[in-house]
């Protein structure tokens, strides 16, 4: 069993903006299989199943907001004894890598993602993969959160639905192989994509 969190924040308010860009990613990967998504109330998180890259996975998006969602990602992670290294992967938004690029790596630290923060904190390990959407696009630091919080505008939309597709992509190939193969398609095919 393999687990694939998205990140992002819960309600109506978030749901098109740069910070939930995790959570758009699982969706689509639920959606490209009929997937139905159903609230584990103990988890604090929407969860569903089923076979990606001829593998049995879960898919999860916390709902306990960003900076707590290592709430909901530990005590799955531990009532399934996945092996963090091999099981686990985490998609979320990167403010420090150029709009539309993706970095998939097997570990590392939280780069400052407060989310990320809070998985290392609550599982005891970076040693687990790690999928960044850029979404990065040249703001002042002091402009960031109102950034990640705001809406895409519907200029850049079609690009960001082309790096959800991407991302997808990415997260299917970590499910069916190593996190290795995984990196070298992802991330030598990113560089030479238009849209990075």
């Amino acid at each position: 069993m393999k687990l694939i969190v998205g990140l992002g924040n819960p309600g109506r308010r978030y749901r098109s903006t740069p910070h939930n860009v995790g959570f758009q990613v699982v969706d689509e990967l639920a959606a490209r299989r009929k997937f139905k998504w159903r609230r584990a109330r103990c988890l604090e998180a929407d969860f569903t199943e089923g076979e990606i890259g001829g593998v049995d996975c879960f898919l999860l998006k916390p709902m306990t907001f960003m900076n707590a969602c290592g709430d909901a990602v530990a005590p799955l992670v531990r009532g399934e004894r996945l092996d963090i290294g091999a099981d686990l992967l985490v998609v979320l938004d990167d403010v420090a890598l150029p709009f539309g690029r993706l970095r998939l790596r097997a570990r590392g630290s939280s780069g400052g993602h407060r989310g990320l923060e809070s998985i290392i904190s609550r599982l005891g390990s970076q040693e687990f993969a790690r999928l960044r959407c850029g979404i990065e696009t040249g703001q002042r630091a002091d402009d960031l959160s109102a950034h990640v919080l705001a809406t895409w505008p519907r200029a850049v939309r079609t690009e960001v639905e082309a790096m959800i597709d991407r991302a997808a992509d990415a997260a299917e190939t970590w499910s069916g192989a190593d996190v290795a193969t995984a990196m070298n398609l992802c991330n030598v095919r990113d560089r030479h994509d238009p849209a990075s």
